[in-house]
């Protein structure tokens, strides 16, 4: 689509697995995960803003899995967190048992519904399901952006290495306002 001798690019928020497990209290706390959700809330606001739409992604484990995992199906530290659900209520939620968004669920019919070129990835765990889905080959037709300060993983080094990973290959590592710009 053009507006004014510009392509206009349709935009989605994906806002992957910020569940209650990642968080002090649950069971596998990342590092700062508090601070990539505020950040994530900060890039939710200014999609709403934008009429641009918000897709919430959860992982989650079947209970027979056994133990020594998280994100059980029916525990509370597999709900996604409160704050990112009540500023997206209605946005549709895509659960997932992988690491890529895109592996045997509905996102690419989703992101097709919208008439979606372009996909700005959020959420956790940075070097693991946001590497996954931004390096996923459903991935590459939507131009896929991380959003790094709405990112987070295990530690500090792991988040820069799995970042610099993606770039690497081609991936656009971004920031909140270069994101929507």
């Amino acid at each position: 689509m053009e507006k004014e001798g510009k392509t206009v690019v349709k935009q989605a928020l994906i806002v992957i697995d910020i569940q209650n497990d990642y968080f002090p209290e649950g069971k596998y706390p990342l590092h700062k995960p508090e601070l990539a959700m505020q950040e994530t809330l900060k890039a939710m606001a200014i999609a709403k803003e934008k009429s641009i739409p918000i897709i919430h992604i959860q992982h989650l484990v079947p209970v027979e899995a056994g133990e020594g995992l998280f994100f059980y199906e029916g525990s509370h530290g597999a709900e996604i967190h409160k704050e990112v659900i009540a500023a997206a209520p209605n946005a549709p939620i895509i659960t997932k048992q992988h690491a890529d968004c895109f592996e045997k669920t509905n996102l690419e019919e989703t992101l097709q519904s919208l008439g979606v070129d372009e996909i700005l990835l959020a959420g956790m765990m940075t070097h693991n399901c946001v590497t996954h889905t931004a390096l996923s080959p459903a991935a590459a037709k939507y131009s896929p952006k991380v959003i790094e300060p709405c990112t987070c993983t295990r530690d500090a080094i792991g988040h820069l290495l799995a970042l610099d990973s993606m770039q690497v290959r081609g991936i656009d590592i971004v920031s909140i306002e270069t994101a929507f710009a």
